[in-house]
């Protein structure tokens, strides 16, 4: 989000971020880059007086369950705004998959199906562009979804390789990192502490391993064991210091969609990782990965150890990670031909939606039920 936020204030628009949350000690301090704020949005009369006095040129929903409260609102008040969804990632692909290893199967299309996507792909429909971070997620919306290509963008996570770089002999232990309310990051810290750590312990008994989240529950912090050497760290002050500080990142993720931040962060940091097909899924076009990629338990400990007590692999790795920041993820790649696109769409707005009609149709029909749903959340407020 701050990375669009960026991309606009170069293009000198004027910024309104609306949110219905509150804000917490760690909200970032927007004010501190000049963009307005309305603070506790009410999904409620009130936001139709709100976006009717801003009549914005361009309105950006932050994941499709923005989306489905305000973007009827919008529509009818300001029917000739462009419409952007960041769909951050495929929240029914990540779903699917998690079932589907919950259940201990193979991921079926047939799991694609679901209540999520019918509801995630029906605001795609209804939005001018949606914004996806996958190419994987792009293919699969266009060939499974028969999604026109017209209304999706990719745009992944800006990034550059970081100036200050540790050495080798400088930094020690493995690290993991991730919020621990987003289910594919407690399971992967389950699957280190039952299965794969063990066999990494046994060869390096004097190494750590510091996993580091936000929101660790009871249960999380239950896997703390100094004895072993499996650190639950909690929420981490500065991502770049415990990052660069560690030697090998380890992210055994078994379930997930689109960009994981915490293997984007260590190419960026230098520190080489170890993750899965689905951690490195769409990540890395057909460059040589940051370290390895293993599906099987024993192999990808074994590759850990390799990479955190091989030097020469280890900054051959590491180079690697450049190279995929450079060719992949790098803010000039992308920034003009985005521009072009926004500019494009604004200026052909009413062509552009007549080639999306089923978009049309959605926006026509479902207008009422998704009113009808936010409506009884204003309802529900109320008494509360």
């Amino acid at each position: 989000m701050l990375q669009l936020i960026d991309v606009f204030k170069e293009l000198d628009y004027r910024i309104v971020f609306a949110s219905a949350s509150q804000e917490s000690e760690f909200s970032f301090p927007l004010e501190d880059i000049y963009v307005e704020k309305e603070n506790i949005l009410l999904n409620d009369d009130s936001f139709d007086d709100f976006i009717n006095q801003l009549n914005p040129d361009i309105v950006l929903f932050d994941r499709f369950m923005i989306e489905e409260q305000f973007g009827w609102r919008v529509s009818k008040s300001c029917p000739n705004t462009l419409k952007i969804l960041d769909t951050e990632d495929l929240h029914s692909l990540r779903l699917a998959r998690q079932k589907a290893f919950k259940e201990d199967k193979k991921n079926d299309i047939s799991d694609l199906f679901s209540d999520t996507a019918k509801r995630e792909i029906s605001s795609i429909l209804r939005c001018d562009i949606s914004l996806m971070v996958s190419e994987f997620e792009i293919n699969l919306l266009k060939e499974q979804f028969k999604i026109d290509e017209s209304l999706l963008y990719y745009l992944p996570i800006f990034a550059e390789k970081d100036s200050k770089r540790t050495s080798f002999e400088q930094r020690e232990d493995f690290v993991f990192i991730g919020n621990f309310l987003h289910e594919p990051n407690w399971n992967s810290v389950l699957y280190l502490k039952e299965t794969i750590w063990p066999l990494i312990h046994k060869q390096l008994p004097n190494v750590k391993l510091k996993i580091y989240g936000a929101y660790p529950s009871q249960k999380v912090l239950q896997l703390h064991n100094p004895k072993t050497n499996f650190l639950i760290e909690g929420r981490a002050e500065n991502a770049y210091e415990v990052i660069s500080e560690a030697r090998t990142m380890l992210a055994p993720l078994r379930f997930g969609a689109g960009i994981k931040g915490k293997l984007l962060e260590a190419m960026q940091y230098g520190t080489p990782s170890v993750t899965t097909s689905i951690g490195a899924e769409s990540m890395h076009y057909k460059l040589p990965w940051n370290g390895s990629i293993e599906d099987n338990a024993e192999e990808f400990a074994n590759k850990a150890v390799q990479l955190y007590n091989d030097e020469k692999l280890w900054k051959e790795c590491q180079q690697n990670g450049f190279e995929i920041i450079k060719n992949k993820f790098s803010r000039d790649l992308y920034f003009s031909k985005f521009v072009e696109k926004i500019d494009y769409v604004l200026n052909n707005l009413e062509q552009h939606r007549n080639k999306n009609f089923i978009g049309q149709i959605l926006q026509h029909h479902t207008l009422r039920s998704t009113e009808y749903m936010s409506r009884w959340i204003e309802a529900k407020n109320k008494n509360n």
